[in-house]
């Protein structure tokens, strides 16, 4: 049985495989792609919608126990399809 998890952005439960670990490094949102790096972690649908709402109801500064407001560019980058599709690749 895999591990549970709950989506930070719509509070929905899901497996760990389906949900994607985001820890922060040098006060900046990062996605965890191998689930290993060390520290806090917090857990998010792989969709514009669920990081929408962790962003705007503040839950990444909670879950992750940080104060102030941590840059999100980089994770709003991966959802939004920034690197995924290079020269039209799939």
């Amino acid at each position: 049985m895999e591990p549970v998890r709950t989506c930070v952005g719509c509070r929905s439960h899901g497996s760990r495989s389906s949900l994607l670990r985001v820890t922060i490094q040098d006060n900046r949102l990062v996605i965890d792609e191998r689930k290993v790096l060390g520290g806090r972690g917090s857990w998010v649908h792989d969709e514009v919608s669920c990081l929408a709402k962790a962003i705007g109801r503040k839950a990444f500064v909670r879950a992750l126990r940080v104060s102030g407001s941590p840059d999100t560019q980089t994770i709003e980058k991966r959802l939004n399809g920034y690197g995924n599709k290079v020269n039209g690749s799939k």
